[in-house]
This record gives C-alpha cells, structure tokens and sequence, in this order.
C-alpha cells in the first residue's frame, strides 16, 4: 500500500490545526488580537479575557472541532485507503501539532488543550470523558484552567493505558500529553509563585505594559535622604 494516503492525512490535518481561530474569530469580531494581551496565548482562554464570551466558545468550539474532525474522517474513509485507526491517532497529533506551530501564523500558536480534547474525543470517547472529568474536577476546586489542563494532559495516557489497554494510538496520546504540559511551563511558574490568573479574570493590558506593573512610581519611590 502506499504511503500517500497517509502523507496526505498527515499534512491535511496540519494544515487544518494551523487555522488559528481565536485570532480569526477575534478579528472577525473588532477584538484585539489575543496574542497582544494577558497570557499572548491564541486560545479560549485568553480571548475570554477580553470580556467576550461569544467569541472565546467560538473559538473553544472551533478548536476543538479542528481536531475531532480531521481524525473523524479517517475513521469514516480511511480503510478504504488502507489508513488505521493508528493512522487517525497520528493524523490527531498532526492536527495538535499544527495548532502549537501554525504555518499561517509564523509557528507560534496556542498550547492545544481544546484540540487535545477533541482527537480525544473522535478517537476514544470514553477517554476523552475521563479526562474532561479529571479537568472539570481540578477547575471547579482550584479556578485554575491552566492547572486543570497540566493534570488531565498528565493522567490522560494513563487512562488509556490501564483502561482500554496499551495500543499503538498510546504512543500519540502520550505524545500530545507530553507537549501540553511543556506548553503549559510559564503557567507552571506563575501557579508555583501565586500570580496565574483564574478562570474569568480580565487580563487585557498589552503585552509590554506587563513588564512594567511591579515597577515602583516615581513618586512613590524610596524617601529621598536631605542632607543636613
């Protein structure tokens, strides 16, 4: 067989995960460009933060749908082209890929939880129930999205493991696993040192005004010393 069914499933689905739809939907909707405010992440998260709620389920649908689908289609008509469900699993992480490393965007994209869930979702869903669970429970005790993330991106290849058993489509959920959580290092310090922000709280100022917030005033500067 072949291997350009596969190839082709592969880009294909890249392709689809570089459609960086916060900052379409952003644009379409007269918002400022998510990657310019708050965390600078292209994702539901951050476009929640501009105060828009239409446009951040939008966009968490969109990302989400951009992974479910691609690894849909191969499911539904790959065996006709000799793809697996190993081949949907991969075609999945290439669609992750390209929502982290988005060609139409310079490479710089989001940290993938939505389109995670959304393989998730196509390949196994009772995985991917499990897993929202796991993130539904630690976002409802801590308010920390961030943190809900790290811990179901953590336990999710476990899941698979012990649950449905160890299979090839494993290798790219432990794959995807592994990238979200290192997408997700800069949140890891900020919730180690109490400064991320939880679910709901504004967080627009530009990106470069971030810098400056801790420092001190000028008039509110260390008292001057007179000279006697």
């Amino acid at each position: 067989m072949s291997a350009f069914p596969t190839v082709t499933a592969l880009l294909a689905a890249y392709l689809v995960g570089s459609l960086s739809f916060a900052v379409m939907t952003s644009r379409l909707m007269g918002l400022a460009d998510p990657r310019s405010y708050g965390s600078g992440n292209p994702g539901a998260t951050n476009v929640l933060r501009s105060g828009s709620k239409p446009a951040a389920l939008i966009t968490l649908a969109m990302d989400a749908l951009k992974g479910y689908l691609p690894v849909l289609w191969v499911l539904v008509y790959g065996p006709r082209w000799g793809l697996s469900e190993t081949t949907a699993a991969f075609v999945g992480l290439a669609a992750f890929m390209g929502h982290l490393y988005p060609v139409f965007f310079r490479f710089k994209g989001g940290k993938g939880v939505a389109t995670a869930a959304g393989v998730l979702m196509a390949l196994n869903p009772g995985l991917s129930l499990a897993t929202l669970l796991s993130f539904a429970i630690v976002l409802a005790f801590s308010r920390y999205i961030s943190l809900a993330a790290i811990v179901a991106a953590a336990f999710a290849p476990f899941y698979q493991a012990l649950i449905w058993g160890v299979e090839p489509a494993l290798l790219a959920i432990a794959l995807m696993s592994l990238l979200l959580v290192w997408r997700h290092e800069a949140n890891l310090r900020r919730l180690i040192a109490g400064t991320e922000s939880k679910l709901g709280q504004k967080a627009v100022a530009p990106l470069g005004a971030l810098a400056t917030q801790d420092r001190p005033h000028p008039r509110h500067g260390p008292p001057r010393k007179h000279h006697k």
